[in-house]
């Protein structure tokens, strides 16, 4: 059970970055001095505040088509292999009126007994804020996680087409030929658009001209994978193809999060994941598994049980790079130097 869990945790798992309930106490309101609890026993209006002393910390997370998800093994809290219940979305509101949503997820016992309560902000938190609750909703809960995971194009954003024109994002129409990398020219199956505000989960990367050989600016989802054919192993991977995580290349300068105002984002699905071209860079599109599955639409039900084999066989997980090999300011110009020659 711990080796299937494991290797399972490797291909499918989905980082994502959470608080521990404990951290967020009321300090104004009916549950004064509790600490953040499950939906059930949430009370409206009721005003938190993060402690200074909490830390974001990764929660790594088996999705399933539906809540409870499993814990997987590299998660850096909860037990892995135990359920964890997507139990609602929360919205906050601090005293200068800005929004803030949040995820929140409890991971149980085999026995059913609540064992850790984490909150997924959907935007910044800062210790010492006040933040009332003003809204809790099971509904859309599920939708804001798979949105979240989505990879998506902003508007303006130029993709290369089957014939080599260029054309932007919100311009392309199902049907549309797209030219990818694996497999010549594919038909766009579905296109999706939402407007968001660009905080948090959901600020663009700002990828500049020139920056691992861009044509232009490229702004994308922050867990966008770009592919990077490495002629020489300057990053140290152990081999020349490479999927990196826009979000990983920040560095301030010519790689940067965009925060601020709101954000056209584009998902482009095909029948099976790709590799298409946008702005001269190799980027993914849409993949569906069981946590994005979530954010399409329900007309695309019955195509879903096809896709997500297709899908799932058509990713490439091993290429992802290991964060910690990263963790450098030059990742980026690294990256394009290797891939120049």
């Amino acid at each position: 059970m711990a080796d299937a869990l494991s290797d399972a945790g490797r291909r499918a798992a989905h980082s994502v970055t959470v608080y521990r309930g404990a951290h967020l106490r009321v300090v104004s309101g009916a549950n004064l001095g509790d600490e953040l609890s499950f939906a059930e026993e949430l009370q409206p209006d009721d005003v938190y505040a993060l402690s200074p002393a909490a830390r974001p910390m990764r929660l790594a997370v088996l999705p399933a088509g539906a809540s409870p998800f499993r814990i997987a093994a590299e998660s850096d809290l909860g037990q892995p292999g135990a359920d964890l219940h997507l139990d609602a979305c929360l919205t906050f509101m601090s005293g200068d009126g800005t929004i803030t949503e949040a995820l929140l997820l409890v991971a149980t016992t085999a026995e059913g007994l609540v064992a850790e309560v984490c909150l997924m902000p959907l935007a910044p938190m800062l210790p010492r804020k006040d933040y009332a609750l003003v809204g809790v909703s099971r509904d859309t809960a599920l939708a804001r996680f798979a949105q979240a995971a989505c990879v998506s194009f902003t508007g303006g954003t130029m993709i290369t087409l089957a014939s080599g024109a260029q054309r932007a994002v919100e311009d392309l129409r199902v049907g549309d030929r797209v030219l990818t990398r694996d497999d010549g020219p594919q038909e766009l199956r579905w296109i999706g658009h939402q407007t968001l505000r660009a905080v948090g989960a959901f600020a663009p990367i700002l990828i500049r001209a020139g920056t691992l050989n861009a044509a232009r600016d490229l702004l994308v989802s922050p867990d966008h994978r770009l592919f990077v054919y490495q002629r020489s192993d300057r990053l140290g991977a152990g081999r020349s193809e490479l999927l990196l995580r826009a979000r990983h290349l920040i560095n301030g300068e010519t790689v940067l999060r965009q925060e601020g105002g709101f954000v056209d984002y584009f998902q482009m699905l095909f029948d099976h994941h790709q590799i298409i071209y946008a702005e001269g860079i190799a980027a993914e599109s849409m993949l569906v598994d069981t946590r994005t599955r979530a954010a399409l639409p329900a007309e695309l039900s019955g195509q879903l049980a096809g896709l997500l084999p297709r899908h799932r066989s058509s990713d490439q997980p091993e290429l992802e790079v290991q964060e910690t090999l990263l963790q450098r300011p030059d990742v980026a110009e690294l990256l394009r130097r290797s891939s120049a020659g």
